[in-house]
Formats: structure tokens, sequence, C-alpha cells
């Protein structure tokens, strides 16, 4: 069964799901229309109810340590619903720091597909776990914000915030 509900952030409604394993999706409301929420890997049949779950609980407490700047890594188990490249992407995406950026050069150069950074960068587009797997942390090569599917304003204000908690200078830019 998955279980949804809407969780409110400084940044913005979003919708979260999970299942009892961990959280499948966390996403802006206004990023995709409902009709979206059918990932890859669940049941056509799956059926979404609004109910207490220990994961969403979770959720919504690490999320609000995160933007209050005292989270930096998330512990919540995550069942991301994609394709196996799509989830070896979304794992390397974990493993840039809080406070951090990479290119999408770098992100494909550290997962050995260097030749593939557009198909990475797609995958990134479609990480159906925003925040908590971070693809809002990787920009263009010429340290430019590329795509974000909550927004480009939405992915200024994490970078922002992560650097203003993580002890670097804001300074208007996003970049020092």
């Amino acid at each position: 069964m998955l279980v949804m509900d809407i969780i409110k952030t400084p940044v913005g409604d979003m919708t979260a799901a999970a299942v009892e394993e961990g959280i499948c999706i966390l996403e802006f409301t206004d990023s995709r229309s409902s009709d979206d929420f059918k990932h890859p890997g669940l049941p056509q049949e799956t059926s979404c109810i609004s109910l207490e779950n220990k994961h969403i609980n979770n959720l919504r407490t690490q999320l609000e340590e995160y933007f209050n700047g005292i989270r930096k890594v998330f512990t919540i188990p995550l069942i991301p619903q994609g394709t196996e490249f799509q989830k070896k992407v979304w794992s390397e995406l974990i493993n840039i720091p809080f406070g951090s950026t990479r290119s999408y050069l770098k992100q494909a150069s550290e997962l050995k597909k260097s030749e593939s950074v557009r198909a990475v960068a797609g995958a990134n587009g479609r990480n159906p776990i925003c925040i908590l797997v971070p693809c809002h942390r990787v920009i263009g090569t010429n340290g430019n914000l590329t795509g974000y599917s909550g927004g480009l304003h939405r992915k200024k204000w994490l970078l922002d915030h992560e650097k203003r908690f993580s002890g670097q200078p804001v300074n208007g830019s996003l970049f020092a």
C-alpha cells in the first residue's frame, strides 16, 4: 500500500509517499501532475491513501531539522522506483556532501560514465525523492544552475540554505 501526505516546507508544499519499507516519493506538489506518480516499479493497482505512516512521520521530523539547519544527513529508508541506471545515478547523488555541489560531468565521471552526461542529467531529472536524494546539488560545468524539477528558484534557495548552515559565505549569488 502506498501512503501519501502533504508536507509544508519553507520552499513549498511537497507530496510524500511511503510504502512499508520506506519513502518512495518526495516531490514538490506543483512540479508534476498526479499522473506522474505512476513511477516504474510501482504496481498499477497500487492504492494511495492518506494515513499515519512511521516513515512519513520520521520524514516530517528530519525535514524540519534540515530546514532549521540542524540535520545535514538523512537516515530514512529510501525506496526509489526506477531503472537500474537511474538508481545508480541517484545513489551517487547521496555522496555529494551537504553544502557542496558537483557538476553533471563530475557526477557522470564518478559513475564511470563520462560519455553519458546527458543520460545522467536525465536520470537526475527523474529523481522521485527530492532533497533527501540531493539532485539540487548538481550544477552545470560552468557553475550555472541548470535543471531542477522543483524550479531553479528552489534549487538556488536549497543551495544557499546549505551553504549558510555549512559555514560557507552566502553573498547573494550561488558562489562566493
